[in-house]
C-alpha cells in the first residue's frame, strides 16, 4: 500500500494567514481597524470620514470580540464549528454592514434630511452626470460650460470617469430620497459583483494539487475581506464609493479568468474598463492571459468592445466635452487642477524637485515599459499570475503618479489578496477547448 504523499506546509503569507485557522489575522484585522476607525473620527478634517469613523469603530470592537471568542473556544475544543470557516465567513458579512452598509446608509438618509456634509465630492459629480446624461444624452460639460461656472464649482464641473460612471447616478435624477443616493448603488454593484465572483470560484469544484479545499475557501474569504472589511474599502464605500464597484468587477473577471471563462471575464473587466479608467490595466493583462490560451479575440471583444461603446454616444453628442473630462483633466490641462495630491513619491517629486512633473511622468513612463517587457517575456499563463502582475502594476502606477490619491490603493490590496483565491481553483478549466493540465503547467515551471 502506497502511502499518501505529504501535504506540503504553507509558506510565506498563505502560512500567514491559515496560522491558527487564520483566527489570530482576523482577529488583527478588526483590532487594527477598530483604532484606525476611531482615529479617523477624532482627528480626520473631511466630515463624512469623521462620520463613517464613528459608526464604523463599534463594528469593528463588535467583530473584533467575536473573533476573540472564538479563539478561546478553539483553544478548548479545536473540532467546535464556533470557529470554523462558516463562523467566520459570519463575522465577515456582520463587519461588512455595520461597517460599511450601516454608515452608507446612515449618512445617506442624513444628506437626504438636508445635511450637506454627508457625502465626498464624488457622489455629487457622479449624480450630477446622470442628471446631464438624461437632459443632454452625454455626462461631460464642454469647456466653455465649465469656464462659464463660478470659480468654486469648476471642480465639481468636471467628470473625470468613463461614461457609464454616469448609471449610478440616474436614480438620483429620476427621484430624491436615500435610497437614490448613487452610494447605495455603488454598494448594490459591488455587492452583486462579488457575489458572483465568489460563487463561480465556489463552483469550480476542487482546490489545487497538494492544496486542501478548506485552504482555497480559506483564501477566498480573505479575498473577500480585502475587498469589504479592510478599512481602506469600507471608508471609501461609504463616503464616496465609485471605486468599488469597478475593484469588484475587476475580481469577478479574474475569477472567470481561473475557471476558463474567456469571454466572459472580458465583459466583466470591460464593465469595469466602462466605468473607470483604472481598470484598464486590468483588462490589458487579461487580453494577454487570453492570448496564451488562443482566447485573445474573446477576452478584447468585451474588455475593448464594452468601453468603446460607452464612449460613442458622449463622442457623438459631444467631443469637446468627452475630451475635456477623460484626458484634459486627469493629465493636468483643466481648468482646475485635481486635489489629488497624497505623498506617495510620484507626487513629492513633481512638486519637490526642479522639472519634478517631467521626472514623475518619465519614472512612471519607465515602470510601464518595465512591466510591458515582463508581460512579453513572461505573459501571465494563469488568473494567479494575472492577479499578482496587475496588482504590483497598479501599485507601481499609483506610487509613481504625480497627481493621486491614499484610498486607490485599495486595488493592488485587494487584487493581490484575491490571487490566492484565483490559485488554480479547479485543475481543468470550463471550456474543455482551453483545459490546462495544471500539475504538468507547475512541473515546467519548475
Amino acid at each position: 500500500m502506497t502511502a499518501a504523499a505529504p501535504t506540503p506546509r504553507p509558506r510565506g503569507w498563505h502560512a500567514l494567514s491559515s496560522a491558527g485557522s487564520g483566527l489570530p489575522l482576523d482577529l488583527a484585522l478588526y483590532a487594527v481597524s477598530a483604532v484606525f476607525a476611531a482615529i479617523t473620527a477624532v482627528t480626520s478634517t473631511l466630515l463624512p470620514h469623521r462620520a463613517w469613523g464613528g459608526t464604523a469603530a463599534v463594528g469593528y470592537l463588535v467583530a473584533a470580540l467575536a473573533v476573540t471568542v472564538q479563539l478561546l473556544l478553539r483553544h478548548r475544543r479545536p473540532d467546535t464549528a464556533l470557529s470554523g470557516l462558516p463562523a467566520r465567513w459570519a463575522i465577515t458579512a456582520f463587519a461588512w454592514a455595520t461597517t460599511t452598509l450601516l454608515p452608507l446608509a446612515r449618512q445617506s438618509a442624513e444628506r437626504a434630511a438636508g445635511r450637506t456634509d454627508r457625502a465626498q465630492e464624488e457622489v455629487l459629480v457622479v449624480e450630477q452626470a446622470g442628471a446631464r446624461l438624461v437632459e443632454h444624452g452625454t455626462p461631460y460639460l464642454g469647456h466653455d460650460a465649465i469656464a462659464a461656472l463660478p470659480a468654486d464649482e469648476r471642480l465639481l464641473g468636471y467628470t473625470p470617469y468613463q461614461p457609464g460612471m454616469a448609471l449610478f447616478g440616474l436614480p438620483r435624477a429620476a427621484a430624491a430620497g436615500w435610497w437614490t443616493d448613487a452610494r447605495v448603488w455603488f454598494a448594490v454593484g459591488t455587492a452583486v459583483a462579488l457575489v458572483l465572483a465568489v460563487a463561480v470560484l465556489r463552483r469550480a469544484g476542487t482546490a489545487p494539487a497538494g492544496r486542501p479545499a478548506t485552504g482555497h475557501a480559506a483564501d477566498l474569504l480573505r479575498g473577500v475581506q480585502a475587498a469589504t472589511v479592510l478599512p481602506i474599502c469600507a471608508l471609501t464605500l461609504a463616503t464616496g464609493g465609485d471605486d468599488l464597484p469597478v475593484l469588484a468587477l475587476c475580481l469577478l473577471a479574474l475569477s472567470l479568468a481561473a475557471t476558463g471563462r474567456a469571454g466572459w471575464s472580458g465583459l466583466a473587466v470591460g464593465l469595469a474598463g466602462a466605468l473607470k479608467l483604472f481598470a484598464w490595466p486590468v483588462a490589458l493583462v487579461l487580453i494577454i492571459w487570453g492570448a496564451t490560451r488562443r482566447a485573445g479575440l474573446r477576452v478584447a471583444a468585451g474588455a475593448i468592445g464594452l468601453p468603446v461603446a460607452a464612449l460613442l454616444p458622449a463622442l457623438l453628442v459631444d467631443r469637446d466635452g468627452l475630451v475635456e473630462n477623460v484626458l484634459r483633466f486627469p493629465l493636468g490641462h483643466g481648468l482646475v487642477t485635481s486635489p489629488a495630491q497624497s505623498p506617495f513619491p510620484g507626487h513629492l517629486i513633481a512638486t519637490g524637485l526642479p522639472g519634478g512633473r517631467l521626472i514623475a511622468a518619465g519614472l512612471l513612463v519607465a515602470a510601464g515599459a518595465a512591466i510591458a517587457g515582463w508581460l512579453f517575456r513572461r505573459p501571465p499563463r494563469t488568473a494567479y499570475a494575472a492577479a499578482l502582475v496587475c496588482g504590483y502594476g497598479l501599485l507601481a502606477a499609483i506610487a509613481l503618479m504625480p497627481s493621486t490619491r491614499f484610498g486607490y490603493l485599495l486595488y493592488p490590496i485587494a487584487l493581490l489578496a484575491w490571487a490566492a483565491a484565483v490559485r488554480n481553483p479547479d485543475r481543468v478549466d470550463a471550456n474543455p477547448a482551453l483545459s490546462v493540465n495544471w500539475q504538468a503547467m507547475e512541473r515546467g515551471r519548475a
